[in-house]
């Protein structure tokens, strides 16, 4: 019995007092409600439906298509974009969290990343001008401070 309630005792402390990571969400969804699994099988992202949606880590998602919502639901960290979904380049060189244009992305190593692009600054054309192998590590390293303050 003693055991039971600690376990009781972590399970509610843990779940109460863990922080969740802070995901780009600005219009209700990951990736401005574009399907993250059409990113990896489309040449262009689609926006999802309404009809195929999914909640990951307390954020929602949407998909074009039940295959796609199973596809995510199946192995969801694969799709997930990186960084929370936040512009990747703001990430690694300036190390804040910036809104993105969700068509603006790259798929490299097998991860997803999107940039924010407006007027002329396109920060993806900035992170492929830099070296882009250590922009990722300093995103990483900046995203395990930067992931649970919410923006």
């Amino acid at each position: 019995m003693k055991h039971v309630i600690i376990f009781l005792f972590l399970g509610i402390t843990t779940t109460t007092f863990s922080q969740q990571i802070d995901y780009n969400t600005s219009k209700g969804f990951v990736a401005d409600g574009y399907d993250v699994v059409s990113y990896f099988i489309k040449t262009k992202p689609l926006k999802g439906n309404n009809k195929f949606t999914a909640t990951f880590d307390g954020v929602k998602f949407k998909f074009v298509s039940e295959k796609n919502l199973k596809l995510f639901k199946a192995n969801p960290k694969k799709y997930i974009p990186q960084y929370g979904g936040y512009c990747a380049y703001a990430i690694a060189a300036k190390k804040t969290k910036m809104q993105i244009d969700a068509e603006t992305y790259e798929i490299r190593d097998g991860k997803l990343y999107l940039f924010y692009n407006a007027w002329f600054s396109n920060k993806l054309e900035d992170w492929k001008e830099g070296d882009t192998k250590k922009l990722q590590q300093k995103g990483d390293t900046n995203w395990k401070e930067l992931q649970h303050k919410k923006q």
